[in-house]
């Protein structure tokens, strides 16, 4: 375990996916382009242009893909990033298409990312990884209350719930929330509320944990130290407090290389 400077470069590109994903779509098509200028003249010699298309859109698709990847995003935008380029050849080839499906894509939007732009909180899961770290971490600490602040589509209250742990969530996109509350439901596992993390009840909790962005942490801060009571942990998931150095930082061995940082809660 060590400590660091602060966010990084990579950290806000996962707080805000779609950035990330906006820039390996960039740099896939720089890629790409640099391919087909040099090619380009053995391409035409032995394949039609219809092909050297095709194959051109599948080369975006997978590097597109592979850098949302190696970013860390989350799965959806791996597929997101495949499908993107021949969407967008489509509109085009199409020259004109029918108004309802952009209506329904930003109907989605809403329904999962209402919440990103009022609260600077975007949708972000937490890996399985990280729920068998902070459930070795209630475990140490004889833990057995765990809130989760924007707990997106609850697999971490519903992971940690059970075996004497209670375990609840806030929420506020409306399609994250009732995905969660019925997931919930069905499984016995955990309790979802629709209210924003602001005014969520954390005084009870032993720990409460927060996978979020850069931008709240300095409010999420100051709640905790008001609202929390002593000897409870604050628990952070890539995101330091600006500032303030954590008790500790749990480095994580998954894929993502999570980063925990754990403030306890001064009497």
């Amino acid at each position: 375990m060590h400590r660091t400077k602060g966010p990084t470069a990579m950290h806000f590109l996962r707080a805000t996916p779609i950035l990330g994903a906006l820039l390996a779509q960039a740099l896939a098509a720089l890629v790409v382009a640099g391919l087909l200028q040099a090619l380009m003249p053995q391409l035409t010699g032995r394949f039609g242009i219809d092909k050297i298309i095709w194959g051109a859109l599948v080369v975006q698709a997978l590097l597109s893909a592979g850098l949302t990847r190696a970013l860390g995003l989350a799965v959806w935008w791996h597929w997101i990033a495949l499908a993107f380029p021949f969407a967008v050849a489509l509109a085009l080839a199409a020259g004109s298409l029918p108004a309802w499906p952009f209506g329904l894509a930003f109907l989605l939007l809403y329904l999962f990312f209402s919440n990103t732009a009022r609260e600077r909180v975007p949708l972000y899961l937490t890996n399985r990884a990280t729920i068998e770290a902070l459930r070795r971490l209630m475990a140490e600490r004889g833990a057995t209350r765990f809130i989760d602040l924007g707990s997106g589509l609850g697999g971490v209250v519903r992971g940690l719930a059970g075996k004497g742990r209670n375990a609840e969530g806030y929420e506020t996109a409306p399609m994250a929330f009732l995905i969660s509350a019925i997931l919930s439901k069905l499984t016995g596992r955990g309790t979802i509320h629709r209210r924003d993390i602001w005014s969520a009840d954390i005084s009870s909790a032993d720990i409460v944990y927060v996978f979020l962005s850069p931008e709240p942490m300095p409010a999420i801060h100051d709640k905790a130290r008001r609202e929390m009571k002593p000897g409870s942990l604050l628990v952070s998931n890539s995101f330091a407090i600006p500032g303030l150095d954590a008790d500790e930082i749990w480095d994580l061995s998954d894929r993502r290389k999570t980063r925990l940082y754990l403030y306890g809660m001064k009497g």
